[in-house]
């Protein structure tokens, strides 16, 4: 009778757990090795020809923009993309708090609240968190540059009313750049701010 050599299934198994580690690894940080393409033409994500405060502060995280208006109140104003592209999340981040125009101090969320992500192609996309509602468009649409995808207000881990806006390219947030010129806004070592004046206009017709 031949003797077989014993299989080590326990060394097997470890090997296999180690290549299916290796293999996620690679899978969820992919976007993050890619060269994203061409900057897009970002625009500001509030209607044309108003100017915004927009500012940050310690601890709110590198290149991210809050959004204020220098008149009136923030609440449901028009939330719009910032450039054409293709909608890949919409809906609720974390939980959505009771904040409302009505009870505006009332108990704050977690996340994101209602929030929308957008991606533009080449590895780049927008994001768009706190909004008032259920955004108005939903995953897989198509938006064109200027369209409202939803209104501001104070969902989620919001303090007061705003919109909290990011640009990221191959994953990795960036400076945010409207009418082709940075926004000024950069790492979160300090309270600061800054005013522009929104440049998202609709197309010259035809």
């Amino acid at each position: 009778m031949t003797n077989r050599p014993a299989r080590n299934v326990p060394g097997i198994a470890a090997v296999v757990v180690v290549l299916i580690a290796i293999a996620v690894i690679v899978v969820v940080n992919l976007p993050q090795l890619r060269e994203p393409g061409p900057r897009p033409a970002f625009q500001m994500p509030v209607t044309c020809g108003e100017t915004w405060v927009l500012g940050t502060y310690p601890g709110h995280d590198d290149y991210d923009i809050d959004f204020f208006p220098t008149s009136g109140s923030a609440w449901g104003r028009p939330v719009l993309a910032a450039f054409a592209g293709t909608v890949t999340e919409a809906g609720v981040n974390g939980t959505l708090g009771s904040r409302t125009p009505d009870n505006p101090k009332g108990p704050h969320g977690t996340g994101a609240g209602y929030w929308v992500k957008i991606d533009h192609g080449g590895h780049w996309e927008t994001q768009y968190l706190h909004m008032l509602e259920p955004p108005s468009v939903k995953e897989g649409d198509r938006v064109e540059q200027g369209q409202q995808i939803g209104k501001i207000g104070s969902t989620g881990k919001s303090g007061a009313p705003h919109l909290h806006h990011e640009q990221r390219a191959a994953g990795r947030k960036m400076e945010a750049w409207f009418a082709g010129q940075p926004s000024g806004i950069t790492l979160d070592d300090r309270e600061y701010s800054v005013r522009r004046k929104s440049q998202n206009c609709p197309a010259p017709a035809g």
